[in-house]
């Protein structure tokens, strides 16, 4: 019976982690520039753009992603207005990738450092994508929470070899830890090359595995990196919990890494991949003793995250506002107007205030 139940939950853990999205044809459109590294495999050429990368393990390469967003689509830096209401149910259904195109390591890297210094901010924001994502759907994901966030700085993602299909998650699991290394590689590379005075990382489930293991060893064994990553920002971690309490969070605290977590107790998604794998995930608040020290702790039960509860860093404006907070503004938890804190035997982690739903005007609207 147990093998049993394990395998229906595993069939129904990848319909929950799967984020099937369909591009609707809008006519204005804005265009965001969206750099990209990657190591899956190269296919060959296609008119498609969406085929140029497949699920194989390949070498990096680099590049850049026009992706196409209706015009006037939402930001949540705070205090200001969005000017559409984006389809918080469906918002990848906002963009439309329209080309992809290759770039040496050298123009890579060239093309970075200019777009870096013309920014107001000098900095940019690396994503590293969960399960079940394709490359094209890893793009327009990337410039739509850009977009949305409000951030003045140069939007980058990195894409590993998910399968992008719900049967493969073990396959997935296997290949995020493959790419860690190239994951590492390329954040030493960020801080090197880049012209970056300021490196926001953030990943979504299952890509926290490589990010939290790669940023660790990259600064254990070069600590004046350190400085250069301001941000570690980690969404619904599907990684299991007392590993990351015991082994991977104290790494990464001890180089004062600046790591906030969000987790929640109506993870649908993560709840099955804890059955899948007999233990609790990171990103599931459900037990106080997650808690650790060092690492802010934000509880996103109460913000209004849809059936599954997993995407919540897209879906929610009130989500989205505390991120802008956090990575536009460096504010921490404690002086962030959406959330409270609460003291348990454990230690202190913080919530959104149940009287702030995503219908109460969080932004400027």
């Amino acid at each position: 019976m147990r093998f049993q139940w394990r395998f229906v939950s595993s069939l129904v853990l990848l319909v929950l982690f799967s984020g099937c999205t369909t591009t609707s044809s809008l006519v204005q459109r804005q265009t965001i520039r969206v750099f990209y590294a990657t190591d899956r495999a190269v296919n060959e050429p296609s008119s498609d753009h969406s085929e140029l990368y497949g699920g194989e393990r390949g070498a990096v390469t680099y590049g850049v992603c026009d992706v196409g967003i209706p015009q006037g689509h939402g930001s949540a830096e705070p205090d200001m207005k969005f000017c559409r209401e984006p389809d918080r149910k469906n918002p990848d259904s906002d963009a439309e990738l329209q080309g992809v195109n290759l770039r040496s390591e050298t123009d890579f890297f060239s093309e970075l450092d200019q777009r870096i210094k013309g920014s107001p901010s000098h900095s940019l924001l690396l994503f590293v994508h969960g399960y079940n994502l394709t490359f094209e759907k890893a793009a327009r994901n990337t410039a739509l929470f850009f977009c949305d966030l409000g951030f003045n700085g140069t939007p980058l993602f990195f894409s590993w070899p998910s399968q992008g299909a719900m049967g493969k998650y073990t396959i997935d699991e296997t290949n995020i830890e493959w790419s860690q290394t190239n994951l590492k590689q390329f954040l030493e590379a960020l801080a090197r090359r880049s012209g970056a005075e300021d490196i926001y990382l953030m990943a979504h489930s299952m890509g926290n595995r490589a990010l939290t293991k790669a940023l660790a060893e990259l600064l254990h064994e070069q600590p004046q990196l350190k400085n250069l990553f301001k941000a570690l920002i980690l969404v619904a971690p599907d990684i299991d919990a007392e590993i990351f309490k015991r082994d991977i969070a104290p790494k990464l605290t001890d180089t004062g890494t600046f790591v906030t977590l969000y987790a929640s107790c109506d993870d649908k998604a993560l709840k099955l991949s804890t059955d899948i794998h007999g233990y609790m995930r990171a990103g599931d608040i459900s037990k106080s003793s997650l808690i650790v020290p060092g690492v802010e702790i934000i509880d996103a039960t109460n913000v209004d995250t849809g059936f599954l509860g997993h995407s919540y860093y897209k879906r929610s404006r009130q989500v989205l506002s505390d991120l802008s907070f956090l990575i536009n503004m460096g504010v921490h938890a404690g002086q962030r107007r959406e959330l409270e804190s609460v003291d348990t035997s454990s230690g202190r982690f913080w919530k959104f205030r149940k009287e702030m739903r995503d219908s109460d005007p969080v932004l400027s609207r």
